[in-house]
């Protein structure tokens, strides 16, 4: 999409972002990552960043979340030009990230993941209690299926031990959730409560970057796609004005073959006069 498209879009939304990045540029040696990236994040929104291998996803994640800090570009963070240099400082603002590692301790329980690092204490002692009662009203709120908070992670289903990664990220009360490749390696049923999840996050007034390779998913959750090929952006749509091969095309850079030209003006004829 051209900039002036992506210009458009955005002038259709209403609020400002509440996390915006300008003019990003991100170098590794001779390797130059990113190139003039802009990416916004709105509340209660889901925005989903695709594209290739080696397009860029990752390396804009961290620099969002501080693992890698940008050589040059703006960021603004609920109106204000911030500096984010270290996950703590990303942390601290209001970002919260969730890694396809998840991090989690396979030998403690639902509780002592959730609260590892930041321990309720009483007179100096841990509040079991306080912990896990704020475990549960936890995944309460946010509808998940965990039998108990009392048992080893390690017993929990791919879908679960996700649950507890993304609730470990809210307690901080962050206003943005990234979650990198949230339904690799799932099932269907344990695909379908992660993404019942993160429509939890949106309805909760978060805004949420999806970092996936399943269109599927982006396209069953979230309300704006944008592309990266190449370290550049290369598309950003409304996932209910867009069609698959679109995104693809975009993905790709083959906006001019003759299937992408197809899908463009079928998709336009059966738009509504």
């Amino acid at each position: 999409m051209s900039t002036t498209g992506q210009s458009a879009l955005r002038e259709q939304r209403t609020g400002a972002p509440v996390l915006s990045l300008r003019g990003i540029n991100k170098r590794f040696g001779a390797v130059r990552a990113l190139t003039d990236v802009s990416f916004d994040v709105y509340p209660g929104e889901v925005v989903a960043l695709v594209g290739d291998n080696g397009a860029g996803k990752s390396t804009l994640v961290k620099v969002m979340a501080g693992v890698d800090p940008a050589d040059e570009g703006t960021i603004t963070f609920d109106g204000k030009e911030v500096h984010i240099t270290s996950p703590t400082g990303a942390q601290h603002l209001g970002i919260a990230t969730v890694f396809q590692d998840l991090a989690l301790c396979d030998n403690l329980d639902v509780v002592g993941n959730l609260f590892l690092g930041s321990e309720v204490t009483t007179g100096g002692l841990l509040n079991e209690a306080e912990m896990e009662k704020r475990s549960w009203n936890l995944l309460r709120q946010l509808s998940a299926k965990i039998p108990s908070v009392r048992i080893p992670v390690a017993s929990l289903s791919g879908g679960q031990r996700q649950t507890v990664a993304i609730s470990r990220s809210l307690l901080g009360n962050p206003k943005v959730v990234m979650l990198d490749e949230p339904t690799a390696a799932l099932g269907v049923e344990q695909t379908s409560q992660v993404l019942n999840l993160v429509e939890r996050l949106r309805e909760r007034g978060l805004g949420v970057v999806l970092i996936s390779h399943n269109m599927a998913d982006v396209q069953a959750v979230a309300d704006r796609v944008v592309v990266l090929r190449l370290g550049h952006n290369s598309g950003e749509f409304r996932v209910a004005d867009v069609s698959y091969e679109q995104i693809i095309a975009a993905i790709t850079g083959a906006s001019d073959n003759a299937v992408s030209q197809r899908a463009a003006r079928t998709h336009k004829t059966e738009e509504p006069a």
